[in-house]
C-alpha cells in the first residue's frame, strides 16, 4: 500500500464509487459478500488498492497546502516541478495564532519584527503524490490557496 487506507467514514462517502471499481473487476455484490466472509485478507487487498487509487487522484490534483500551528504557518504551492513554502514564525510564545484572538493579533503584527517570514523551494522527489501526502500526514490541509496566494502578492514573486 502506497498511502493509507481510507477511514470507515471515506469509504461510507465514496461508497458508489467502491462499488464501481469492483465492476470493474467483474466483482458483483455477492462476490463481494462472499469474498469479505471467505478471503479477508483478499477484501483488505481491494480495500487498499481502491484508497491507493483514490489517494493518488486526490494528490493529482492538489495545488495548495496549508499546517497551521500556535506560532508557525506553513503554506505550500505544489507547482509542477517543485513545491514553494511561505513560512511565517511567531516570536511571541503568548500568541496562538490558531485562536480567533492570537489570529486577530497575528493580521495586526503582520508587518513587525514579532513575525519572521521566509520562503524556500523544493524539488519533488521522484514521488510528488508522496511528498504531498507526507505534508497531509503531518497536518497540512489541501486548500485553495488563498492565503498563500495573499502572501505571495505580500512578499513578491
Amino acid at each position: 500500500m502506497k498511502y493509507s487506507r481510507l477511514t470507515k467514514e471515506q469509504f461510507e462517502e465514496l461508497h458508489q464509487e467502491f462499488i464501481n471499481f469492483l465492476a470493474t473487476q467483474s466483482i458483483t455484490a455477492e462476490e463481494w459478500k462472499d469474498i469479505k466472509a471467505n478471503k479477508p485478507e483478499v477484501a483488505e487487498q481491494e480495500l487498499d488498492v481502491f484508497s491507493d487509487l483514490i489517494w493518488q487522484g486526490v494528490l493529482s490534483k492538489v495545488n495548495y497546502l496549508e499546517h497551521i500551528s500556535a506560532q508557525q504557518m506553513h503554506l505550500f504551492h505544489c507547482a509542477k516541478k517543485q513545491m514553494r513554502l511561505i513560512a511565517l514564525k511567531i516570536k511571541n510564545k503568548d500568541i496562538d495564532i490558531t485562536t480567533k484572538e492570537g489570529y486577530a493579533w497575528f493580521k495586526d503584527n503582520l508587518l513587525s519584527d514579532h513575525v519572521e517570514m521566509f520562503t524556500a523551494v523544493k524539488e519533488y522527489s521522484e514521488d510528488k503524490g508522496q511528498d504531498k501526502f507526507k505534508l497531509i500526514q503531518e497536518g497540512a490541509n489541501i486548500t485553495k490557496g488563498e492565503l498563500y496566494q495573499y502572501f505571495e502578492n505580500l512578499v513578491g514573486k
